[in-house]
This record gives structure tokens, sequence and C-alpha cells, in this order.
């Protein structure tokens, strides 16, 4: 089976000089597990949720202490609060993946799954020549799966 039949046809894409607060929101909003980064009508990235966490992580965050369902911070809250704007201020361009991987529109559902196997990536972005035309993810190939068990 061609990918053409399980892809998703209307993109949510940003730009690069979206802030990840932004991106976090759409990704929760619509149930995306990636967000492809344009710019004139090109992919020039893609953000995933690993891009996200892996951000955060290299981030400093506040130290604290839990106290009777208090939060003592170890450090000024001024800088607590200075921090966390850093980090929702930080743009696409910041965080995206620049070496990202796409498939050809022609291309069947167990390359898909392969491609996504063997590279750890999930969403793709679907080519038809230098077009982007979808995206698919794993829950397209599980929907598919569950379809095809009935």
């Amino acid at each position: 089976m061609k990918i053409s039949k399980i892809l998703t046809k209307d993109v949510i894409t940003v730009t690069s000089e979206t802030t990840v607060k932004e991106i976090a929101k759409l990704m929760i909003k619509h149930d995306l597990t990636g967000i492809p980064v344009v710019e004139n009508g090109k992919i020039v990235g893609i953000v995933t949720e690993g891009d996200l966490i892996m951000k955060k992580a290299h981030l400093h965050l506040p130290t604290y202490i839990q106290l009777l369902d208090s939060f003592l911070y170890l450090e000024s809250t001024k800088e607590v609060e200075k921090d966390l704007k850093k980090i929702l201020a930080v743009k696409a361009k910041d965080i995206m993946t620049k070496d990202f991987t796409t498939v050809k529109l022609d291309s069947t559902v167990e390359e898909l799954a392969n491609i996504m196997h063997e590279k750890h990536v999930n969403p793709i972005p679907v080519m038809d020549n230098e077009k982007t035309v979808g995206i698919v993810s794993r829950s397209d190939l599980v929907a598919l799966i569950a379809e095809q068990n009935h």
C-alpha cells in the first residue's frame, strides 16, 4: 500500500521564528509529535517532541526543595523567572532538526515503517518532487493496523 493512502494532507507548520511555547501549544492542541519548520514554502527543519525535551534538558532549570506542599527555591526567584522566560523565548531555529528525513509520495507503507524503525524518526514529511504534500507518523501506521484487523 502506498503512503498516499494514510498521510495527513493538511500539515501544520511553523516558521523558524516561532517560539518553543507556541510550538508546544500547537503540538498539544493538534495531538502532534512533530511540526515542520517552513521558510519560503520549503521545509528547512522539523521540531519534534524529542527536540523540545532535549532543549529543556540542556537549559538550566531551577533547583528547589519541596516541603509541606510548598516549593523552596535554592536560587533567587528573579533568576528562576529569568531562566523560565529564556526557555519559552527559544525559537524553532534554535532547536529544530535540520538534517531531517523525508519520504516520497509513491513510497510504500512497508518502506515508511522501515525508515521510521531504522532512523528512529517520527513524524516524516512526504514529498512529491520538491513539494511537501503531507506528513506521516507512527500513529498513522497504528491506525492502519487497527483498520486492517477489523
